[in-house]
């Protein structure tokens, strides 16, 4: 393929899975971070591999440039202890009855929405009644995309394009969050 045919197609196809975001379920998830700030909670959000380093970027950012508290669970010492002592399915879920309280709002990142760690991170959500925001791609009906009380979902089998969208509509929500703050 001609690199330039091939660039055309895949900022086609980027551009193609950004406009499947839903702006009424973007609109409901502003509606969260702002309760999650007005009860001052943190905005607790994790992901696996390359969606935990989007996790430890959107978390600065809600941070600092949204100044809202917010978390993630990238700690080296906190994945591998929590994995070894409960399985590494149930390090989510054990990391976030530690660290989660009612007023928070939970972001559980998955491009498969298949990962067991963040299902099990999900159904601990629901144990304590915390909002969960998903984010998922791939097949429509992934285990991740039925949990949380609004799931975002990429129409795409392709990791880096459901990792760049999940990318832009969580980094879209905090600078709407700022563009209010304005």
């Amino acid at each position: 393929m001609e690199s330039h045919n091939f660039f055309s197609a895949y900022f086609r196809e980027m551009h193609a899975a950004v406009e499947t975001g839903n702006c009424d379920q973007l609109v409901e998830c502003v509606k969260f971070i702002r309760r999650c700030e007005a009860e001052r909670g943190k905005v607790i959000v994790v992901g696996n591999g390359g969606s935990a380093a989007m996790a430890s970027h959107v978390s600065v950012d809600f941070t600092k440039a949204a100044q809202l508290r917010s978390i993630n669970f990238n700690e080296a010492g906190l994945i591998t202890c929590f994995a070894n002592d409960y399985g590494h399915e149930n390090w989510v879920a054990k990391a976030l009855e530690a660290y989660a309280d009612p007023q928070d709002l939970v972001i559980l990142i998955s491009s498969s929405g298949q990962s067991m760690n963040l299902i099990n991170g999900a159904k601990q959500c629901e144990s304590m009644t915390i909002p969960l925001i998903t984010l998922s791609g791939f097949k429509p009906d992934n285990p991740l995309r039925g949990l949380g009380n609004i799931n975002l979902w990429v129409n795409s089998h392709s990791y880096n394009v459901v990792e760049m969208t999940h990318h832009i509509w969580l980094l879209s929500l905090i600078d709407f969050i700022i563009a209010e703050k304005e």
